[in-house]
C-alpha cells in the first residue's frame, strides 16, 4: 500500500529467510537494537537480490527501554508489553534497505512515540479492536494504534508505517527511477 504511493511497478516477494534465527544470531554478537534491525534488512534484501533488479527490504522494530519488543503473537503477551510502555517513550526503528545492481542505500529511520496513560480496560479494548497480535509493540498505527499515543515525533510519518517514503523516493529518484509512471 505505502510503495504504491510513490507510483513505480513492484512486485512482492517473501524473502526466504528464517527471521528468528537470524535474531538469534545477531543477539549473540549482541548487537543493538538498530544495529539489530539494519541486519535484518540487510538479510532479508540480499535473500531476493538477484543483480539485476532494484531490491527493496527492511525491518521494524520497537526500542523499549534498551530491549527489543518483538511481536506478542498473544492477548497476554500483547497486553503485558502496552502495559510496560503505557505512558512511557519508546523508539520504533524502521530500517530499510535499497540494492541496485551498481549501490546499496540503507537507512534506520528512528521516531519516538510517548503513549498516553491508558487503563487497564482501554489496552484491552484496543487489542480486541486492532488484533495487533502480529506488530512489533502490539500496536498498528495504520489503524486505530494511533490514538494509543500522546505525542509522535519523526519527520517522515510514512516510517511508522513501515516505509520512511519520503527517504525512499529520493533514493530511486536518484537512481533514475521516473516518480508516479504506473
Amino acid at each position: 500500500e505505502l510503495l504504491q504511493k510513490i507510483g513505480i511497478p513492484f512486485i512482492s516477494v517473501k524473502p526466504p529467510v528464517n527471521e528468528d534465527d537470524l535474531k538469534k544470531q545477531a543477539l549473540a554478537e549482541k548487537k543493538s537494537p538498530s544495529e539489530l534491525a539494519e541486519f535484518l534488512s540487510r538479510k532479508k534484501t540480499e535473500s531476493v537480490f538477484d543483480q539485476k533488479n532494484t531490491v527493496i527490504g527492511g525491518d521494524q522494530l520497537v526500542c523499549f527501554n534498551g530491549e527489543v519488543r518483538g511481536k506478542p503473537h498473544t492477548t497476554e503477551n500483547a497486553i503485558k508489553q502496552l502495559s510496560e510502555m503505557n505512558g512511557k517513550t519508546h523508539q520504533l526503528i524502521t530500517s530499510v534497505t535499497v540494492m541496485t545492481p551498481t549501490e546499496t542505500f540503507h537507512i534506520n529511520h528512528i521516531t519516538e512515540l510517548t503513549m498516553k496513560n491508558l487503563t487497564l480496560n482501554e489496552i484491552k479494548n484496543y487489542i480486541q479492536i486492532d488484533s495487533p497480535l502480529d506488530c512489533a509493540g502490539s500496536y498498528k498505527i495504520e489503524k486505530s494504534g494511533l490514538c494509543l499515543f500522546q505525542k509522535i515525533q519523526t519527520d517522515d510519518f510514512s516510517a511508522i508505517q513501515g516505509l520512511p517514503l519520503i527517504w525512499l523516493s529520493n533514493v530511486l529518484k536518484g537512481c533514475g527511477y521516473e516518480l508516479f509512471k504506473n
